[in-house]
């Protein structure tokens, strides 16, 4: 199902104004209704290799799954195809990634972020490990819907800090899941419903620990209409206040609805178009 009619898609992705070089990776695709965000860590050039190397391996083998079976037909189980494909091919690089780090010294103890967005059917199945996150801009209501893998999100629900505090921890890097550093990792996915006019943003935590969610909100709603403005004023705003990481962006607007062909008639024309 092509969603490019329905999904405006912008990415930007910026070393910002302290690092080198640039460890995150993004892409997305507006035809396919995916967008995947990475943010790498580990030695010299590691991170970017662990970053790029899940960008690539996910929309890769991603995109031919969900060109062979739709992702929102149903298992036996009776859940979408995208959740089980998801937990596979993401269980695949991070075993691809950990075999690399295991065997090539410059890239032991690399890693990265995740925040992966399959949309289908009016809805929007997302996985993610680490701190990376995605947000909803809904009419007048912004927040995150994924929560970080941190150490600081598990000193905020136990309630060793408050939100106040958290704002000046020196813990806001540390994960406590991430992509390629062990054997295995359980990623969380999720499944929400999407609504036209919607507004969605994946980001790095460069973006998150540099500007507000109510400047971020601000932004989107102010420049909504104009996407590529938008993410452009994420970036430069993100690098004004210090750009102390690299910052990453992923927009998507719905711009209309996405049913799947549920009945045998459209299911029929789908599969001959």
């Amino acid at each position: 199902m092509d969603l490019s009619q329905v999904l405006q898609v912008v990415l930007r992705t910026d070393p910002g104004m302290v690092r080198g070089h640039n460890e995150d990776s993004v892409w997305a695709d507006g035809a396919l209704g995916m967008a995947i965000l990475a943010d790498g860590m580990g030695g010299y050039n590691a991170g970017e290799v662990a970053s790029g190397m899940a960008t690539t391996l996910l929309s890769t083998e991603l995109g031919r799954l969900f060109a062979e079976t739709p992702p929102y037909r149903l298992d036996a189980a009776g859940q979408p195809y995208a959740r089980s494909a998801l937990a596979a091919e993401i269980a695949k690089a991070n075993g691809a990634i950990f075999q690399s780090a295991q065997s090539q010294p410059q890239y032991a103890g690399m890693g990265t972020t995740l925040v992966a967005a399959v949309f289908y059917d009016n809805r929007l199945m997302v996985a993610h490990i680490g701190d990376s996150r995605l947000y909803r801009q809904r009419g007048e209501s912004f927040g995150p819907i994924t929560r970080d893998h941190s150490l600081l999100q598990e000193q905020l629900d136990s309630g060793l800090i408050t939100p106040e505090e958290a704002k000046l921890s020196h813990n806001k890097n540390l994960v406590t899941r991430a992509l390629g550093i062990e054997a295995a990792v359980e990623p969380e996915i999720r499944d929400f419903d999407v609504l036209p006019g919607d507004i969605y943003l994946l980001c790095s935590d460069g973006l998150n620990d540099m500007v507000s969610d109510e400047d971020i909100s601000a932004t989107l709603t102010s420049m909504g209409a104009n996407l590529e403005l938008a993410g452009d004023q994420l970036i430069q705003m993100a690098n004004d206040n210090g750009g102390r990481d690299n910052v990453s962006v992923i927009l998507v607007k719905v711009l209309g609805a996405f049913p799947a062909p549920h009945g045998w008639w459209e299911q029929f024309l789908a599969w001959l178009k």
